[in-house]
């Protein structure tokens, strides 16, 4: 096995702040969150998510899911076409989805009794926009969906990597899809306690600072195309490493043994010293024992000056694509010399960044931390 760097050769995104590339970007340096206060259909109380707005091309399919999941990925790919990119013979796509359609299986089952015409039953399938995706480009690599729940995008990148590394494909198309925010859905992350829909997103959301009450959910869609083969990589994506707390269904186990573990065979496996990590891209949805459990990472791992950030406060939590849209937003950040991070708003950990912060490079380890005990840790590097 020849272990290579795997370029972030090019990046598309549907988000709450719009369909395109460039409409994340201006949203997160702009330092206002994409929540705004929609209406709860059954109690007509207003509840705070960063939903995609409806848009894209038809053709795409009948669901914003389709049509983002579609837009993104060619986003990418044409993006990557002018960075130097030539796609391989063998491209493969790795596409992270925790809840796929949920819009349409809602329909399913309460306005259509379960009956639908054959070819929108298949619409229903994860394979469908992976297949109608591959069709349209020709690609002919393997085809697969990765599921981790919130570490989703990051087991996708490591997936990638280990396809490249062993030889299986020569590229990979990877996208990761979450446009999940059915009321129902939502109700159940506010039982759960980890989701404030009550309250204005920075007020709600302060990972690593006082007052923090939890996530402000959101949706995405972000793409990215993975190559050794380009010009002009937005980063380097050096590996990574995964693991399991196998302790509980929602908790993280409070010795945070197997999360510490993680992050430090990351290191190891990508022969990357601790010393040379400039920041931790955290998971950071605000709640306790996130907060807790990377606080530790930070101070028990990385060195004094090692600084922390989270942009959940601005793109709400995105689910399946979180670990996806955050790395895209340290791979813009070293493109354009930039980590748009929020503003901080109550006391916090002085590590945290404040706001917008110039950046000329610097190791870069993003975390993740998926329910029900999923652990990973990428490490990503500005192109050589």
């Amino acid at each position: 096995m020849v272990a290579r760097h795997l370029g972030i050769c090019g990046i598309g995104a549907v988000s709450g702040y719009g369909w395109g590339r460039e409409n994340l970007w201006d949203g997160l340096v702009s330092g206002t969150p994409a929540a705004r206060a929609l209406t709860d259909p059954d109690s007509g109380e207003p509840v705070w998510a960063a939903r995609v707005p409806d848009g894209g091309d038809p053709e795409d399919g009948q669901t914003r899911f389709a049509r983002a999941m579609r837009a993104a990925a060619r986003e990418a790919i044409q993006d990557a076409g002018t960075r130097g990119w030539r796609p391989g013979r063998r491209v493969g796509l790795l596409h992270a989805v925790v809840l796929g359609e949920v819009e349409l299986w809602r329909e399913l089952y309460t306005a259509r009794a379960g009956n639908l015409p054959v070819h929108e039953y298949l619409a229903l399938m994860p394979s469908t926009p992976m297949t109608t995706l591959m069709r349209e480009y020709g690609f002919h690599g393997p085809a697969m969906t990765v599921s981790a729940m919130c570490a989703s995008g990051n087991a996708a990148l490591i997936t990638a990597k280990s396809w490249l590394d062993t030889g299986v494909v020569d590229d990979v198309v990877f996208v990761a899809t979450d446009l999940s925010l059915t009321p129902e859905n939502v109700r159940h992350f506010v039982r759960l306690g980890v989701a404030v829909v009550d309250e204005e997103p920075l007020a709600a959301c302060r990972p690593f600072q006082e007052g923090s009450r939890g996530f402000v959910v959101g949706e995405a869609s972000v793409a990215f195309v993975l190559s050794t083969r380009s010009d002009r990589p937005y980063a380097l994506a050096l590996g990574g490493a995964m693991s399991h707390d196998a302790h509980h269904v929602t908790s993280i186990d409070p010795e945070l043994t197997h999360i510490m573990a993680c992050v430090r065979e990351a290191l190891e496996t990508t022969g990357t010293s601790a010393a040379d990590v400039r920041f931790l891209n955290a998971h950071g949805p605000g709640t306790e024992q996130c907060d807790r459990a990377e606080t530790a990472v930070l101070e028990q791992i990385f060195p004094d000056d090692t600084a922390v950030f989270s942009v959940k406060p601005l793109t709400g939590h995105c689910q399946s694509a979180a670990s996806a849209i955050e790395v895209a937003v340290s791979a813009l950040g070293y493109d354009r010399g930039l980590l748009p991070a929020p503003p901080t708003v109550a006391p916090g950990h002085p590590n945290l960044l404040d706001g917008p912060t110039p950046i000329s490079g610097g190791i870069t380890v993003k975390s993740s931390i998926g329910m029900g005990g999923h652990n990973s840790a990428v490490v990503l590097a500005p192109p050589a």
